[in-house]
């Protein structure tokens, strides 16, 4: 009796520098089977041409791949996004050639970290940490002067956009802190999820925007939601609201939210993501009055890499032994 010896398939795997680039890639090669897998670690997806035209599978950490990177290789079969997040991948082009694009949805890799950095962007605007660190450090005991914008999180009402694995996530602790829930989406949860998030309601998101005293956003990035809160839905906001994107940069113009900040429209923002990545020096958020910044950490603790590479990993290694894929999204 023989022994069909398996295929091995070429698995080029793209590695962005800002997400930890080959260093943080060369780990795959060592727990993708052997057997079945040829990996190649690069930065960009074009960094070695022979390596993405012979690519039968590709897995991205938000490196893109273009229309041109899926015709250069012709042989490809499956894009695997080490992500919760599609969006810098071509879809389209994808789907013409018939190639499978997956990303980590349903694995929550990413959930825990992500729900506890909107909440450290949430505390640290309505505690005034950064103006008040910044004080202390120049010798200036700013308590008469930030009292008054100093705020608690219990008995306000958090708006989440996007009531995803992450979303929920977050709307667990936003129950926890005594906050009021209100989602918006494109479907109403199941009534007892509801339930178990304060009595979380479905709102319109117009309505969402005019309710909330925080707006969390959490929705992927696409072509219906790039720049979801533009300057005519951040006017239906509050003046006292603050809005905290732990998602994808492009869901808000972020010039309309400079425009806001600067003219006191809006309490403050907490950013982790921003467009493009890393954000240039013109960008006026940098400079905007009460804003809390941090550069895209929302994913990337030592358990968030280990559970992301783990789920991407274990999709691929399906794909070569010929199962069925989890979370393809085109």
């Amino acid at each position: 009796m023989t022994t069909e010896t398996p295929t091995v398939k070429n698995v080029l795997a793209i590695v962005s520098p800002h997400v930890g680039g080959r260093t943080a890639g060369a780990a795959l090669t060592t727990v993708l089977p052997g057997a079945t897998a040829r990996v190649t670690v690069v930065e960009a997806a074009d960094e070695d041409p022979s390596a993405l035209r012979a690519a039968q599978v590709i897995i991205t950490g938000l490196g893109p791949v273009t229309a041109d990177h899926i015709a250069a290789a012709p042989a490809l079969e499956l894009i695997q996004c080490a992500s919760h997040g599609f969006d810098y991948v071509d879809l389209d082009a994808a789907r013409r050639r018939g190639v499978q694009v997956c990303n980590i949805g349903s694995s929550g890799a990413e959930k825990q970290n992500v729900a506890e950095q909107t909440f450290a962007l949430m505390l640290a605007l309505a505690k005034q940490l950064v103006p008040a660190h910044t004080a202390l450090v120049e010798a200036d005991w700013a308590l008469p002067r930030l009292q008054q914008s100093i705020t608690e999180l219990s008995g306000k009402t958090l708006g989440i956009v996007g009531l995803g694995h992450i979303g929920e996530e977050v709307a667990r602790r936003a129950v926890a802190f005594d906050m009021t829930v209100v989602y918006a989406g494109p479907r109403r949860v199941a009534p007892d999820v509801e339930a178990r998030l304060g009595g979380a309601r479905h709102l319109p998101l117009d309505d969402l925007l005019r309710t909330a005293d925080y707006v969390s956003l959490h929705a992927p990035l696409t072509d219906a939601t790039r720049h979801l809160l533009d300057a005519e839905r951040l006017a239906l906001l509050k003046p006292t609201a603050f809005v905290v994107n732990t998602a994808r940069g492009a869901l808000i113009d972020q010039d309309a939210l400079a425009d806001a900040l600067a003219a006191g429209a809006l309490a403050g923002a907490g950013l982790d993501v921003f467009d493009p990545e890393p954000p240039t020096a013109a960008l006026r958020l940098l400079k905007a009055p009460n804003v809390v910044l941090s550069p895209h950490v929302g994913g990337v603790t030592r358990e968030t890499l280990v559970r992301i590479a783990l789920a991407a990993v274990q999709n691929v290694a399906d794909h070569l032994q010929g199962e069925a894929l989890r979370d393809v999204v085109s």
